[in-house]
């Protein structure tokens, strides 16, 4: 049973730094896509930072240059290093992880709050 428990979030003044983790288990770590989305109030869920099938990262514009997601195979834990946040970067965090057969899965959310 797959299970991904995010952990990290809170609030945070603009310009200031959090970690998001997600602890996985019951998957194949490090095999197919995982990463970091997120959603805020009235918005649609995006992308923020994932980890491709062969490893490769993709940002989406917005974070680049401040945000850096990375794993620890051994723990089997992704994180998402947020730099220089801003107000905009106020959402609900989720963990994503892709299986083989395409099937998504998430953990239940961490909330970020950037304030001004």
């Amino acid at each position: 049973q797959v299970q991904l428990v995010e952990s990290g979030g809170g609030l945070v003044q603009a310009g200031g730094s959090l970690r998001l983790s997600c602890a996985a288990s019951g998957i194949i770590f490090g095999s197919n896509p995982m990463g970091w989305y997120r959603q805020a109030p009235g918005k649609e869920r995006e992308l923020v930072a994932t980890f491709g099938r062969g490893g490769t990262t993709n940002y989406a514009d917005s974070v680049k240059g401040r945000f850096t997601v990375s794993r620890d195979n051994a723990k089997n834990t992704v994180y998402l290093q947020m730099n220089s946040l801003k107000p905009e970067d106020t959402a609900v965090y989720y963990c994503n992880y892709r299986n083989t057969f395409g099937t998504n899965y998430w953990g239940q959310g961490t909330q970020v709050t950037v304030s001004s």
